[in-house]
């Protein structure tokens, strides 16, 4: 099953009640507190993060099977765990930027979030 989350979209300004990735080094905002679903994401600048995941935007899906969803899919990142109950992985599909979520706990994703 895949639910819409969100669209990511890389940024540089810093934006009210960030939460901080170490994994990837991104500050990242709740994208529920946002008119349009968007998450934005502001890299460090020692962010291991490359390429089209740094530079563009992504749509988000919650699934219940990570693995499945990375079945013959271009890795671009990941997986890796995102917050304590959220694990993540980037992927080339058709040509878009994927972003597949792995919630372990109930409710939404961004802590202290609805």
């Amino acid at each position: 099953m895949r639910v819409f989350d969100h669209v990511g979209v890389p940024t540089e300004v810093k934006h009210e009640g960030e939460l901080y990735v170490p994994e990837t080094k991104v500050w990242v905002t709740d994208p529920l507190r946002d008119p349009q679903r968007i998450e934005w994401l502001r890299y460090e600048p020692d962010t291991p993060v490359e390429g089209p995941v740094r530079e563009l935007p992504h749509i988000a899906f919650r699934v219940d099977d990570l693995e499945h969803e990375m079945e013959g899919a271009e890795i671009l990142l990941g997986p890796f765990q995102a917050t304590e109950t959220v694990r993540v992985v980037f992927v080339l599909k058709d040509g878009a930027i994927f972003e597949f979520m792995h919630n372990s706990a109930e409710g939404h994703w961004f802590p202290g979030g609805e």
